[in-house]
Protein backbone atom coordinates (compact mmCIF):
# COMPACT_ATOMS: atom_id res chain seq x y z
CA UNK A 1 0.00 0.00 0.00
CA UNK A 2 1.20 3.50 -0.81
CA UNK A 3 2.49 5.27 2.32
CA UNK A 4 0.00 8.12 1.82
CA UNK A 5 -2.93 5.67 1.72
CA UNK A 6 -1.61 3.96 4.87
CA UNK A 7 -1.40 7.37 6.57
CA UNK A 8 -5.04 8.06 5.66
CA UNK A 9 -6.14 4.65 6.96
CA UNK A 10 -4.37 5.29 10.28
CA UNK A 11 -5.79 8.81 10.62
CA UNK A 12 -9.32 7.52 9.91
CA UNK A 13 -8.91 4.79 12.53
CA UNK A 14 -7.84 7.43 15.05
CA UNK A 15 -11.20 9.15 14.37
CA UNK A 16 -13.11 5.90 14.89
CA UNK A 17 -13.58 5.10 11.21
CA UNK A 18 -12.15 1.62 10.65
CA UNK A 19 -11.90 1.03 6.91
CA UNK A 20 -10.08 -1.15 4.45
CA UNK A 21 -8.20 0.98 1.95
CA UNK A 22 -8.14 -0.52 -1.53
CA UNK A 23 -5.55 0.41 -4.12
CA UNK A 24 -7.13 0.06 -7.54
CA UNK A 25 -5.32 -0.36 -10.87
CA UNK A 26 -7.55 2.22 -12.53
CA UNK A 27 -7.63 5.91 -11.65
CA UNK A 28 -10.29 7.20 -9.29
CA UNK A 29 -9.34 10.84 -9.86
CA UNK A 30 -12.83 11.83 -11.06
CA UNK A 31 -16.20 10.70 -9.71
CA UNK A 32 -17.02 8.91 -12.97
CA UNK A 33 -13.66 7.10 -13.03
CA UNK A 34 -14.09 6.17 -9.38
CA UNK A 35 -17.59 4.79 -9.92
CA UNK A 36 -16.39 2.59 -12.78
CA UNK A 37 -13.37 1.38 -10.77
CA UNK A 38 -15.46 0.71 -7.63
CA UNK A 39 -18.44 -0.78 -9.45
CA UNK A 40 -20.95 1.59 -7.90
CA UNK A 41 -23.33 4.40 -8.82
CA UNK A 42 -21.57 7.72 -9.48
CA UNK A 43 -23.67 9.29 -6.70
CA UNK A 44 -22.02 6.94 -4.18
CA UNK A 45 -18.66 8.57 -4.80
CA UNK A 46 -17.93 11.24 -2.19
CA UNK A 47 -16.17 14.18 -3.80
CA UNK A 48 -13.92 15.84 -1.20
CA UNK A 49 -13.76 19.44 -2.41
CA UNK A 50 -11.97 22.35 -0.78
CA UNK A 51 -13.67 25.71 -0.96
CA UNK A 52 -12.43 29.05 0.30
CA UNK A 53 -15.11 30.74 2.41
CA UNK A 54 -14.34 34.10 4.02
CA UNK A 55 -10.68 33.55 3.21
CA UNK A 56 -10.47 30.18 4.99
CA UNK A 57 -10.50 26.61 3.62
CA UNK A 58 -13.66 24.55 4.11
CA UNK A 59 -14.11 20.88 3.18
CA UNK A 60 -17.26 20.17 1.15
CA UNK A 61 -18.27 16.52 0.75
CA UNK A 62 -20.52 16.21 -2.27
CA UNK A 63 -22.21 13.23 -3.93
CA UNK A 64 -20.50 12.33 -7.19
CA UNK A 65 -23.63 12.99 -9.24
CA UNK A 66 -24.20 16.47 -7.80
CA UNK A 67 -22.59 19.88 -8.25
CA UNK A 68 -21.87 22.36 -5.49
CA UNK A 69 -24.15 25.37 -5.96
CA UNK A 70 -25.08 26.51 -2.44
CA UNK A 71 -21.69 27.37 -0.91
CA UNK A 72 -20.91 31.05 -0.40
CA UNK A 73 -17.29 30.85 -1.49
CA UNK A 74 -15.08 29.72 -4.33
CA UNK A 75 -13.36 26.45 -5.19
CA UNK A 76 -9.80 26.35 -3.88
CA UNK A 77 -6.94 26.21 -6.34
CA UNK A 78 -4.95 22.97 -6.48
CA UNK A 79 -2.23 24.62 -4.41
CA UNK A 80 -4.72 25.90 -1.82
CA UNK A 81 -6.35 22.46 -1.57
CA UNK A 82 -2.99 20.75 -1.00
CA UNK A 83 -1.91 23.35 1.56
CA UNK A 84 -5.20 22.96 3.46
CA UNK A 85 -5.39 19.16 3.44
CA UNK A 86 -1.91 17.80 2.75
CA UNK A 87 -3.24 15.89 -0.26
CA UNK A 88 -3.39 16.54 -4.00
CA UNK A 89 -6.68 16.95 -5.84
CA UNK A 90 -7.92 13.53 -6.97
CA UNK A 91 -6.86 11.84 -3.74
CA UNK A 92 -8.20 14.14 -1.01
CA UNK A 93 -9.96 12.07 1.67
CA UNK A 94 -13.09 13.38 3.42
CA UNK A 95 -11.24 13.64 6.75
CA UNK A 96 -7.82 12.89 8.17
CA UNK A 97 -6.21 16.00 6.74
CA UNK A 98 -3.03 17.61 8.05
CA UNK A 99 -5.22 20.14 9.90
CA UNK A 100 -8.87 20.01 10.97
CA UNK A 101 -11.18 21.75 8.52
CA UNK A 102 -14.77 22.89 8.94
CA UNK A 103 -16.80 20.38 6.93
CA UNK A 104 -20.07 20.67 5.05
CA UNK A 105 -21.70 17.41 3.93
CA UNK A 106 -24.13 17.11 1.04
CA UNK A 107 -27.36 15.87 2.61
CA UNK A 108 -28.14 13.92 -0.58
CA UNK A 109 -25.48 11.37 0.42
CA UNK A 110 -28.04 10.02 2.92
CA UNK A 111 -29.93 8.38 0.04
CA UNK A 112 -27.16 5.76 -0.02
CA UNK A 113 -26.27 3.14 2.55
CA UNK A 114 -22.64 2.82 1.38
CA UNK A 115 -20.31 5.37 -0.20
CA UNK A 116 -16.77 5.37 -1.59
CA UNK A 117 -14.15 7.99 -0.71
CA UNK A 118 -10.62 8.86 -1.80
CA UNK A 119 -7.86 7.63 0.49
CA UNK A 120 -4.94 9.92 -0.26
CA UNK A 121 -3.95 9.02 -3.84
CA UNK A 122 -5.78 8.88 -7.19
CA UNK A 123 -5.81 5.06 -6.94
CA UNK A 124 -6.66 4.54 -3.26
CA UNK A 125 -10.26 4.41 -2.01
CA UNK A 126 -12.29 3.15 0.90
CA UNK A 127 -15.91 2.13 1.28
CA UNK A 128 -17.94 3.01 4.36
CA UNK A 129 -21.51 3.50 5.46
CA UNK A 130 -22.87 7.02 5.37
CA UNK A 131 -23.71 6.69 9.08
CA UNK A 132 -20.11 5.79 9.95
CA UNK A 133 -18.75 8.64 7.86
CA UNK A 134 -21.05 11.14 9.56
CA UNK A 135 -20.21 9.71 13.00
CA UNK A 136 -16.53 10.39 12.29
CA UNK A 137 -17.46 14.00 11.43
CA UNK A 138 -19.57 14.96 14.48
CA UNK A 139 -19.22 18.71 13.88
CA UNK A 140 -20.07 18.58 10.16
CA UNK A 141 -22.85 20.74 8.80
CA UNK A 142 -25.12 18.37 6.83
CA UNK A 143 -27.19 20.38 4.33
CA UNK A 144 -27.80 21.05 0.65
CA UNK A 145 -24.61 22.04 -1.08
Amino acid sequence: MHPTAAKVRDRLAARGLEVEVEVLPDSTRTAREAAVACGCDVGQIVKSLVFVVDGKPVMVLCAGDRRVTAIDGRPATAEEARAATGFAIGGIPPLGHDAELPTIVDESLRRFDRVWCAAGTPHAVFETSVGSLLAALPDADVRPV
